[in-house]
């Protein structure tokens, strides 16, 4: 086998909502990798500041770009800005999404039955999710058709393989709300899937690989009683640490995974082998 399967030197790596809690791991694990890091969040200064943290002289250099995914003008930009910094692009990871658990600002979500899940939330959580890896799917094109090259990693989750257990947010508390995974994680991450199959069969023989990276649930100051119920529900019994997904992603994203395209690559504690 060769020893450079996992090389990343010099690669340049689109990461998206790369400010975030799970975006900075694999921003991190990407500079560690020796790639180029395009940290693309919708938060500019934490994304400029947290590239200023990772740009050392140890590291090859990353940049910070202010980016609504929504936008397909602010989509446009980063990937103009890219181009004008590294003059390629080789790998984008569609990581930014909505989720109650990390956001705070949509933590209320929770506690929406099906029956009145507003209108206004399912639109927005469709157009960050899915609409967003869209546009950023599309700009990449262009230049990886140029250069005959590229990979792209759409992030998913388990509750876009199997349906959530609502059991999981009960609380045993009787003076608190029931709460829900809402509907709308569940289905763009449904969806990001499919995206993935047609984009891998779509850009079949022009060597642009496109694989989903299905992940189970990471530990985020959850309380004890989720915490317990997570970690009976799944066979290694217990959540995943936040940079326990970097290995499979730097895998996917590498010559390693050179023959793999239009795949689901589950990393889940075996959740979904119940």
């Amino acid at each position: 086998m060769k020893k450079d399967l996992f090389d990343l030197h010099g690669k340049v790596a689109i990461i998206t909502g790369g400010a975030g809690m799970l975006g900075k791991e694999y921003c991190r694990a990407f500079a560690e990798a020796s790639a180029h890091v395009v940290i693309a969040d919708v938060r500019g200064g934490a994304a400029k500041d947290y590239a200023s943290q990772i740009s050392t002289e140890e590291y090859p250099k990353a940049i910070g770009v202010e980016t609504d995914v929504r936008d397909k003008l602010s989509v446009q930009s980063m990937i103009t800005r890219t181009l004008d910094e590294f003059g390629r692009v080789d790998i984008l990871v569609n990581n930014a999404a909505l989720d109650p658990k990390f956001d705070t600002e949509h933590a209320s979500e929770h506690t929406n039955t099906f029956e009145d899940y507003p209108l206004e939330l399912w639109n927005e959580s469709v157009a960050v999710d899915l609409t967003g890896m869209f546009l950023c799917s599309q700009a990449v094109a262009r230049p990886m058709l140029q250069q005959k090259n590229g990979v792209i990693i759409n992030i998913c989750s388990t509750y876009g393989v199997v349906g959530p257990d609502q059991r999981l947010y009960e609380s045993d508390d009787p003076t608190q709300p029931q709460t829900y995974k809402p509907i709308t994680y569940s289905v763009t991450k449904s969806a990001v899937l499919g995206l993935t199959r047609y984009l891998a069969t779509y850009w079949a023989g022009k060597n642009i690989r496109v694989n989903a990276l299905t992940l189970g649930g990471v530990f985020n100051e959850h309380d004890d009683e989720f915490v317990r119920r997570y970690s009976y529900r799944t066979p290694l019994g217990r959540m995943a640490e936040k940079s326990e997904y970097c290995g499979a992603l730097l895998f996917v994203a590498s010559d390693a995974a050179s023959y793999m395209t239009g795949a689901n690559l589950v990393v889940d504690g075996g959740w979904t082998a119940w």
